[in-house]
Protein backbone atom coordinates (compact mmCIF):
# COMPACT_ATOMS: atom_id res chain seq x y z
CA UNK A 1 0.00 0.00 0.00
CA UNK A 2 2.80 2.27 -0.66
CA UNK A 3 4.38 2.01 3.08
CA UNK A 4 7.28 -0.10 2.43
CA UNK A 5 10.63 0.92 0.34
CA UNK A 6 10.73 -0.24 -3.11
CA UNK A 7 14.78 -0.61 -2.39
CA UNK A 8 16.49 -1.49 0.56
CA UNK A 9 17.68 0.33 3.33
CA UNK A 10 21.25 -0.07 4.65
CA UNK A 11 21.62 0.11 8.52
CA UNK A 12 23.13 2.92 9.68
CA UNK A 13 27.16 2.13 11.20
CA UNK A 14 27.45 2.37 15.00
CA UNK A 15 28.14 5.59 16.06
CA UNK A 16 31.67 5.48 17.68
CA UNK A 17 32.45 8.61 20.33
CA UNK A 18 35.44 10.19 19.23
CA UNK A 19 38.03 11.70 22.37
CA UNK A 20 40.38 14.23 21.66
CA UNK A 21 43.10 14.90 24.02
CA UNK A 22 44.65 17.59 24.46
CA UNK A 23 48.85 17.18 24.76
CA UNK A 24 48.47 19.47 27.47
CA UNK A 25 49.45 17.95 31.06
CA UNK A 26 49.83 14.20 29.34
CA UNK A 27 50.74 11.41 30.96
CA UNK A 28 51.45 9.51 27.92
CA UNK A 29 50.24 8.67 24.77
CA UNK A 30 47.84 11.79 24.22
CA UNK A 31 45.70 10.85 27.48
CA UNK A 32 44.85 13.99 29.72
CA UNK A 33 45.68 13.59 33.25
CA UNK A 34 42.32 14.46 34.68
CA UNK A 35 43.95 14.91 38.51
CA UNK A 36 45.55 18.27 37.50
CA UNK A 37 42.15 19.79 38.18
CA UNK A 38 41.55 18.34 41.38
CA UNK A 39 42.99 21.49 44.23
CA UNK A 40 45.64 20.63 46.32
CA UNK A 41 43.77 20.35 49.29
CA UNK A 42 41.13 17.64 48.01
CA UNK A 43 44.28 15.63 46.98
CA UNK A 44 46.00 16.23 50.58
CA UNK A 45 42.57 14.71 51.87
CA UNK A 46 42.58 11.45 49.44
CA UNK A 47 46.01 11.10 50.97
CA UNK A 48 44.65 10.99 54.77
CA UNK A 49 43.17 7.72 53.91
CA UNK A 50 45.21 5.99 51.89
CA UNK A 51 48.13 3.87 54.44
CA UNK A 52 51.96 4.65 54.80
CA UNK A 53 52.91 2.56 51.86
CA UNK A 54 50.13 3.27 49.45
CA UNK A 55 50.97 6.85 50.03
CA UNK A 56 54.98 6.55 49.12
CA UNK A 57 53.60 4.79 46.06
CA UNK A 58 51.52 8.05 45.34
CA UNK A 59 54.23 10.39 46.06
CA UNK A 60 56.46 8.92 43.41
CA UNK A 61 53.78 9.48 40.54
CA UNK A 62 54.86 13.14 39.45
CA UNK A 63 56.26 16.17 41.60
CA UNK A 64 53.05 17.80 42.32
CA UNK A 65 51.80 14.45 44.17
CA UNK A 66 55.58 14.48 45.99
CA UNK A 67 54.61 18.35 46.99
CA UNK A 68 51.32 17.70 48.00
CA UNK A 69 52.03 14.11 50.13
CA UNK A 70 54.94 16.42 51.76
CA UNK A 71 52.94 19.12 52.69
CA UNK A 72 49.97 17.16 54.20
CA UNK A 73 51.80 14.70 56.11
CA UNK A 74 51.67 15.38 59.74
CA UNK A 75 52.44 11.92 61.27
CA UNK A 76 56.14 10.28 60.53
CA UNK A 77 57.91 7.80 61.94
CA UNK A 78 61.52 7.52 61.77
CA UNK A 79 64.95 5.07 62.40
CA UNK A 80 66.89 7.27 64.54
CA UNK A 81 69.76 5.81 63.82
CA UNK A 82 72.98 8.07 63.79
CA UNK A 83 73.26 8.65 60.33
CA UNK A 84 69.53 10.09 60.33
CA UNK A 85 71.58 13.60 60.95
CA UNK A 86 72.56 13.74 57.73
CA UNK A 87 69.18 13.50 56.01
CA UNK A 88 67.61 15.94 58.35
CA UNK A 89 68.01 19.04 56.35
CA UNK A 90 66.50 17.62 53.22
CA UNK A 91 63.72 15.21 54.98
CA UNK A 92 62.18 18.16 56.75
CA UNK A 93 62.05 20.27 53.71
CA UNK A 94 59.92 18.12 52.68
CA UNK A 95 57.56 17.22 55.49
CA UNK A 96 57.47 20.79 57.33
CA UNK A 97 53.72 20.27 58.58
CA UNK A 98 55.09 17.31 60.74
CA UNK A 99 52.95 17.27 64.22
CA UNK A 100 53.32 14.10 65.42
CA UNK A 101 56.89 12.32 65.21
CA UNK A 102 58.56 8.86 66.29
CA UNK A 103 62.24 8.91 66.85
CA UNK A 104 63.05 4.96 67.34
CA UNK A 105 66.20 3.24 67.49
CA UNK A 106 66.96 -0.64 67.86
CA UNK A 107 69.52 -1.57 70.64
CA UNK A 108 72.32 -3.18 68.36
CA UNK A 109 72.42 0.91 66.29
CA UNK A 110 74.23 3.92 67.94
CA UNK A 111 71.09 6.33 67.82
CA UNK A 112 70.72 10.09 67.02
CA UNK A 113 72.61 12.30 69.55
CA UNK A 114 71.99 15.84 70.82
CA UNK A 115 72.79 17.25 67.81
CA UNK A 116 70.54 15.78 65.94
CA UNK A 117 67.71 16.36 68.25
CA UNK A 118 67.91 20.08 68.49
CA UNK A 119 68.54 20.18 64.67
CA UNK A 120 65.24 18.36 64.43
CA UNK A 121 63.64 20.66 66.79
CA UNK A 122 64.50 23.57 64.42
CA UNK A 123 62.45 21.60 61.65
CA UNK A 124 59.55 21.12 63.62
CA UNK A 125 58.50 23.48 65.66
CA UNK A 126 54.81 22.53 65.74
CA UNK A 127 55.32 19.19 67.22
CA UNK A 128 52.99 18.38 69.57
CA UNK A 129 53.34 14.91 69.96
CA UNK A 130 57.25 13.37 70.48
CA UNK A 131 57.94 9.32 70.99
CA UNK A 132 61.06 8.49 71.77
CA UNK A 133 62.56 4.62 71.66
CA UNK A 134 65.90 3.92 72.54
CA UNK A 135 67.43 7.03 71.79
CA UNK A 136 70.22 6.10 74.18
CA UNK A 137 72.81 8.86 72.84
CA UNK A 138 70.29 11.67 73.81
CA UNK A 139 70.91 13.74 77.60
CA UNK A 140 69.55 16.42 79.17
CA UNK A 141 71.23 19.13 76.96
CA UNK A 142 68.87 17.48 73.77
CA UNK A 143 66.33 17.24 75.99
CA UNK A 144 66.56 21.18 77.05
CA UNK A 145 67.15 22.04 73.20
CA UNK A 146 63.90 19.98 72.55
CA UNK A 147 62.04 22.28 75.21
CA UNK A 148 62.71 25.18 73.68
CA UNK A 149 62.03 24.55 70.15
CA UNK A 150 58.66 22.83 70.62
CA UNK A 151 56.95 24.80 73.12
CA UNK A 152 53.48 23.47 72.13
CA UNK A 153 54.05 19.67 72.94
CA UNK A 154 51.83 18.02 74.29
CA UNK A 155 51.99 14.67 74.68
CA UNK A 156 55.73 12.47 75.07
CA UNK A 157 56.44 9.16 75.43
CA UNK A 158 59.69 7.94 75.78
CA UNK A 159 61.43 4.58 76.75
CA UNK A 160 64.83 3.10 76.68
CA UNK A 161 66.70 6.40 76.96
CA UNK A 162 69.47 7.95 79.14
CA UNK A 163 68.70 11.46 79.69
CA UNK A 164 66.90 10.46 83.02
CA UNK A 165 64.78 12.18 85.17
CA UNK A 166 66.83 15.45 84.86
CA UNK A 167 66.03 15.52 81.07
CA UNK A 168 62.13 14.82 81.80
CA UNK A 169 62.27 18.16 84.28
CA UNK A 170 64.02 20.41 81.94
CA UNK A 171 61.35 19.67 79.14
CA UNK A 172 58.99 20.09 81.68
CA UNK A 173 59.85 23.79 82.73
CA UNK A 174 59.50 24.87 79.19
CA UNK A 175 56.68 22.88 77.68
CA UNK A 176 53.86 24.51 79.64
CA UNK A 177 51.53 22.67 77.43
CA UNK A 178 52.60 19.58 77.94
CA UNK A 179 49.25 17.12 78.82
CA UNK A 180 50.27 13.70 78.48
CA UNK A 181 53.51 12.21 79.74
CA UNK A 182 54.90 8.74 79.27
CA UNK A 183 57.83 7.09 80.39
CA UNK A 184 59.14 3.18 80.59
CA UNK A 185 62.47 2.08 81.28
CA UNK A 186 64.49 5.53 81.58
CA UNK A 187 68.06 5.23 82.84
CA UNK A 188 69.84 7.72 84.89
CA UNK A 189 66.41 8.56 87.32
CA UNK A 190 68.16 10.18 90.51
CA UNK A 191 66.09 11.25 93.87
CA UNK A 192 68.69 13.73 94.24
CA UNK A 193 68.36 15.32 90.83
CA UNK A 194 64.53 15.59 92.10
CA UNK A 195 64.91 17.03 94.82
CA UNK A 196 67.24 19.83 93.59
CA UNK A 197 64.22 20.34 91.32
CA UNK A 198 62.16 20.71 93.48
CA UNK A 199 63.49 23.71 95.52
CA UNK A 200 64.34 25.20 92.44
CA UNK A 201 60.53 25.55 92.48
CA UNK A 202 60.34 23.77 88.41
CA UNK A 203 57.75 21.71 89.03
CA UNK A 204 55.38 24.50 89.43
CA UNK A 205 55.03 24.60 85.33
CA UNK A 206 52.87 21.16 85.55
CA UNK A 207 49.77 22.49 85.91
CA UNK A 208 49.02 21.10 82.77
CA UNK A 209 50.12 17.65 82.78
CA UNK A 210 46.85 15.52 82.81
CA UNK A 211 47.68 11.70 82.26
CA UNK A 212 51.64 10.21 83.96
CA UNK A 213 51.98 6.42 82.98
CA UNK A 214 55.41 5.30 84.96
CA UNK A 215 56.16 1.47 83.85
CA UNK A 216 59.38 -0.40 85.02
CA UNK A 217 61.41 2.33 86.62
CA UNK A 218 64.14 1.45 88.75
CA UNK A 219 63.08 4.44 91.02
CA UNK A 220 60.14 6.07 89.81
CA UNK A 221 59.99 7.80 93.22
CA UNK A 222 62.26 10.29 91.91
CA UNK A 223 58.88 11.59 89.93
CA UNK A 224 56.66 11.96 92.87
CA UNK A 225 57.15 15.58 92.89
CA UNK A 226 55.51 15.82 89.52
CA UNK A 227 52.79 14.06 90.57
CA UNK A 228 51.78 15.56 93.22
CA UNK A 229 52.61 19.18 92.10
CA UNK A 230 50.25 18.82 88.83
CA UNK A 231 47.02 19.76 89.92
CA UNK A 232 45.21 18.88 87.15
CA UNK A 233 45.72 15.34 87.06
CA UNK A 234 43.31 12.86 85.67
CA UNK A 235 45.29 9.93 85.20
CA UNK A 236 48.05 8.45 86.85
CA UNK A 237 49.30 4.56 85.72
CA UNK A 238 52.13 3.17 87.98
CA UNK A 239 53.51 -0.14 86.76
CA UNK A 240 55.96 -2.13 88.05
CA UNK A 241 57.92 0.19 89.39
CA UNK A 242 60.76 -0.15 92.12
CA UNK A 243 59.71 1.94 95.92
CA UNK A 244 57.37 2.54 98.60
CA UNK A 245 54.32 4.82 97.03
CA UNK A 246 51.82 4.78 100.37
CA UNK A 247 53.09 8.36 101.48
CA UNK A 248 52.92 9.77 97.80
CA UNK A 249 49.13 8.53 96.72
CA UNK A 250 48.41 9.66 100.38
CA UNK A 251 49.54 12.82 99.48
CA UNK A 252 48.42 13.17 95.90
CA UNK A 253 44.68 12.58 97.50
CA UNK A 254 44.47 15.57 99.39
CA UNK A 255 46.02 17.81 96.62
CA UNK A 256 44.43 16.00 93.38
CA UNK A 257 40.87 15.43 94.43
CA UNK A 258 40.23 15.51 90.77
CA UNK A 259 41.46 12.72 89.48
CA UNK A 260 39.67 9.85 87.24
CA UNK A 261 41.93 6.59 86.61
CA UNK A 262 44.13 5.19 88.90
CA UNK A 263 46.29 1.80 87.99
CA UNK A 264 48.25 0.11 89.99
CA UNK A 265 50.22 -2.74 88.90
CA UNK A 266 52.91 -4.65 91.06
CA UNK A 267 54.42 -1.92 93.25
CA UNK A 268 54.57 -1.67 96.79
CA UNK A 269 50.96 -0.26 97.65
CA UNK A 270 49.31 -1.23 100.89
CA UNK A 271 45.83 -0.17 102.19
CA UNK A 272 47.61 3.25 103.32
CA UNK A 273 47.80 4.16 99.66
CA UNK A 274 44.14 2.59 98.88
CA UNK A 275 42.96 5.76 101.44
CA UNK A 276 44.88 8.01 99.83
CA UNK A 277 42.86 7.02 96.40
CA UNK A 278 39.93 7.02 99.00
CA UNK A 279 39.92 11.00 98.70
CA UNK A 280 40.04 11.16 94.80
CA UNK A 281 36.24 11.87 95.06
CA UNK A 282 35.22 11.73 91.21
CA UNK A 283 37.50 8.63 90.59
CA UNK A 284 35.71 6.70 87.87
CA UNK A 285 38.57 4.20 87.00
CA UNK A 286 40.81 1.55 89.28
CA UNK A 287 43.39 -0.75 88.64
CA UNK A 288 44.61 -2.72 91.59
CA UNK A 289 46.79 -5.57 89.85
CA UNK A 290 48.94 -7.95 92.02
CA UNK A 291 49.79 -6.12 94.62
CA UNK A 292 49.49 -8.16 97.63
CA UNK A 293 49.46 -5.87 100.46
CA UNK A 294 46.10 -4.50 99.39
CA UNK A 295 42.94 -6.27 101.03
CA UNK A 296 39.34 -5.78 101.39
CA UNK A 297 39.90 -2.82 103.97
CA UNK A 298 41.31 -1.05 101.50
CA UNK A 299 38.86 -1.87 98.56
CA UNK A 300 36.00 -0.41 101.03
CA UNK A 301 37.91 2.41 101.68
CA UNK A 302 37.66 3.56 98.15
CA UNK A 303 34.24 1.81 97.41
CA UNK A 304 32.59 4.06 100.31
CA UNK A 305 34.17 7.33 99.29
CA UNK A 306 34.53 7.25 95.51
CA UNK A 307 31.07 6.78 94.58
CA UNK A 308 31.21 7.47 91.03
CA UNK A 309 33.41 4.60 90.73
CA UNK A 310 32.62 2.74 87.01
CA UNK A 311 35.62 0.29 86.07
CA UNK A 312 37.29 -1.97 88.87
CA UNK A 313 39.92 -4.29 87.94
CA UNK A 314 40.91 -6.51 90.81
CA UNK A 315 44.04 -9.16 90.65
CA UNK A 316 44.49 -10.55 93.82
CA UNK A 317 47.75 -12.80 92.80
CA UNK A 318 45.84 -15.54 94.88
CA UNK A 319 46.91 -13.92 97.95
CA UNK A 320 43.42 -14.28 99.14
CA UNK A 321 43.08 -10.71 100.50
CA UNK A 322 40.53 -9.46 98.75
CA UNK A 323 37.40 -11.05 98.42
CA UNK A 324 33.79 -11.09 99.80
CA UNK A 325 33.99 -7.65 102.39
CA UNK A 326 35.38 -6.31 99.36
CA UNK A 327 32.69 -6.78 96.61
CA UNK A 328 30.34 -6.82 99.17
CA UNK A 329 31.26 -2.83 100.18
CA UNK A 330 31.49 -1.88 96.07
CA UNK A 331 27.81 -3.61 95.50
CA UNK A 332 26.55 -1.22 97.98
CA UNK A 333 28.42 1.46 97.36
CA UNK A 334 29.00 1.78 93.59
CA UNK A 335 25.45 1.24 91.93
CA UNK A 336 27.04 3.05 88.74
CA UNK A 337 29.36 0.21 88.00
CA UNK A 338 29.79 -0.63 84.55
CA UNK A 339 32.94 -3.20 84.30
CA UNK A 340 34.56 -5.60 86.84
CA UNK A 341 37.40 -7.79 86.16
CA UNK A 342 38.35 -10.41 89.08
CA UNK A 343 41.40 -12.16 88.71
CA UNK A 344 43.17 -14.96 91.01
CA UNK A 345 40.55 -14.28 93.99
CA UNK A 346 38.68 -16.51 96.07
CA UNK A 347 34.97 -14.44 96.78
CA UNK A 348 32.10 -16.64 97.43
CA UNK A 349 28.57 -16.66 95.66
CA UNK A 350 27.41 -14.21 98.35
CA UNK A 351 29.98 -11.35 96.97
CA UNK A 352 28.91 -11.87 93.30
CA UNK A 353 25.38 -12.09 94.07
CA UNK A 354 25.77 -9.01 95.97
CA UNK A 355 27.02 -7.12 93.20
CA UNK A 356 25.12 -8.36 90.84
CA UNK A 357 22.32 -7.86 92.86
CA UNK A 358 22.96 -4.20 93.79
CA UNK A 359 24.64 -3.12 90.36
CA UNK A 360 21.79 -3.01 87.60
CA UNK A 361 23.84 -0.94 85.24
CA UNK A 362 26.81 -3.93 85.40
CA UNK A 363 27.67 -4.22 81.75
CA UNK A 364 30.82 -6.12 81.56
CA UNK A 365 32.20 -9.17 83.74
CA UNK A 366 34.78 -10.95 83.67
CA UNK A 367 35.98 -14.08 86.16
CA UNK A 368 39.56 -15.48 85.89
CA UNK A 369 41.26 -18.14 87.97
CA UNK A 370 38.42 -17.99 90.35
CA UNK A 371 38.25 -21.57 91.32
CA UNK A 372 35.14 -20.94 93.92
CA UNK A 373 32.85 -19.69 91.06
CA UNK A 374 30.88 -22.88 89.83
CA UNK A 375 27.52 -23.43 88.25
CA UNK A 376 25.63 -22.00 90.83
CA UNK A 377 27.11 -18.66 90.86
CA UNK A 378 26.89 -18.03 86.68
CA UNK A 379 23.71 -19.37 87.12
CA UNK A 380 22.27 -16.12 89.54
CA UNK A 381 24.64 -13.89 86.86
CA UNK A 382 22.55 -15.14 83.90
CA UNK A 383 19.35 -14.91 85.73
CA UNK A 384 20.26 -11.40 87.54
CA UNK A 385 22.07 -9.70 85.19
CA UNK A 386 19.55 -8.00 82.88
CA UNK A 387 22.33 -5.44 81.18
CA UNK A 388 25.15 -7.49 80.73
CA UNK A 389 26.85 -7.62 77.74
CA UNK A 390 30.19 -9.22 77.69
CA UNK A 391 31.51 -11.89 79.90
CA UNK A 392 34.24 -13.56 80.16
CA UNK A 393 35.11 -16.97 81.92
CA UNK A 394 38.43 -18.21 82.89
CA UNK A 395 39.94 -21.27 84.85
CA UNK A 396 36.81 -21.52 86.79
CA UNK A 397 35.03 -24.86 87.55
CA UNK A 398 32.04 -24.38 86.06
CA UNK A 399 30.22 -27.08 83.03
CA UNK A 400 27.63 -27.41 80.26
CA UNK A 401 24.84 -26.92 83.02
CA UNK A 402 26.52 -23.15 83.75
CA UNK A 403 26.49 -22.08 80.49
CA UNK A 404 23.59 -23.56 79.22
CA UNK A 405 21.73 -21.05 81.41
CA UNK A 406 22.76 -18.03 78.78
CA UNK A 407 19.95 -19.73 76.27
CA UNK A 408 17.42 -17.57 78.73
CA UNK A 409 19.11 -14.84 80.88
CA UNK A 410 21.08 -12.02 79.89
CA UNK A 411 19.36 -10.86 76.94
CA UNK A 412 21.85 -8.02 76.24
CA UNK A 413 24.70 -9.99 76.03
CA UNK A 414 26.92 -9.70 72.81
CA UNK A 415 29.97 -11.28 73.76
CA UNK A 416 30.46 -14.39 75.60
CA UNK A 417 34.17 -16.12 75.79
CA UNK A 418 34.55 -19.18 77.92
CA UNK A 419 38.26 -20.64 78.16
CA UNK A 420 40.40 -23.01 80.16
CA UNK A 421 37.24 -24.45 81.66
CA UNK A 422 37.51 -28.30 81.58
CA UNK A 423 33.98 -28.92 81.57
CA UNK A 424 32.65 -27.07 79.24
CA UNK A 425 32.52 -28.88 76.00
CA UNK A 426 31.41 -28.20 72.34
CA UNK A 427 28.01 -29.66 72.39
CA UNK A 428 26.76 -26.64 74.58
CA UNK A 429 27.91 -23.92 71.64
CA UNK A 430 25.60 -25.37 68.83
CA UNK A 431 23.01 -25.41 71.96
CA UNK A 432 23.18 -21.97 72.37
CA UNK A 433 23.18 -21.23 68.88
CA UNK A 434 20.17 -22.84 68.21
CA UNK A 435 18.08 -21.27 71.45
CA UNK A 436 19.29 -17.86 70.89
CA UNK A 437 17.81 -17.69 67.39
CA UNK A 438 18.74 -16.55 63.96
CA UNK A 439 21.08 -13.31 65.80
CA UNK A 440 23.91 -15.78 65.57
CA UNK A 441 24.97 -16.65 62.11
CA UNK A 442 26.43 -20.33 61.11
CA UNK A 443 29.33 -18.65 59.38
CA UNK A 444 30.36 -17.24 62.98
CA UNK A 445 31.06 -21.21 64.51
CA UNK A 446 34.68 -22.65 64.33
CA UNK A 447 34.04 -26.34 65.04
CA UNK A 448 37.62 -26.90 65.88
CA UNK A 449 37.60 -24.26 68.75
CA UNK A 450 34.39 -24.22 69.58
CA UNK A 451 33.78 -20.56 69.03
CA UNK A 452 30.56 -18.53 68.70
CA UNK A 453 30.60 -14.71 68.04
CA UNK A 454 27.22 -12.01 67.59
CA UNK A 455 26.08 -12.23 69.63
CA UNK A 456 27.96 -14.64 71.52
CA UNK A 457 31.22 -13.57 70.47
CA UNK A 458 33.40 -16.75 71.23
CA UNK A 459 33.09 -19.91 73.62
CA UNK A 460 36.91 -21.58 73.72
CA UNK A 461 37.06 -24.64 75.26
CA UNK A 462 40.34 -26.19 75.65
Amino acid sequence: MGQSPSTAVTSPEPYHRQIHFSSDDSVGDGARDYTAYIPDECLAMIFHFLTSVDRKRCSSVSKRWLRVDGESRYRLSLNAKAELVNRVPSLFSRFDSVTKLTLRCDRRSMSINDDALILISLRCSNLTRLMLRGCREVTEIGMAGLARNCKNLKKLSCGSCMFGVKGVYTLMEHCNFLEELSIKRLRGVDDGVSTEIVGNGVVSVSSSLKSICLKELVNGRSFEPLIIGSKKLRSLKLIRCLGDWDMMLETMGKLNPGLVEVHLEKVQVSNLGLRGISKCLKLETLHVVKTPNCSDLGISDVAERCKMLKKLHIDGWRSNRIGDDGLIAIARNCPNLLELVLIAMFPTGLGLEAVVSNCPNLERLALCGIGTVGDAEIKYIATKSVALKKLCIKGCPVSNSGIAAFGFGCPNLVKLKVRKCRKVSGEVVQWLREKRGPRIPASAIDENRCQVSQPLAAIVTR
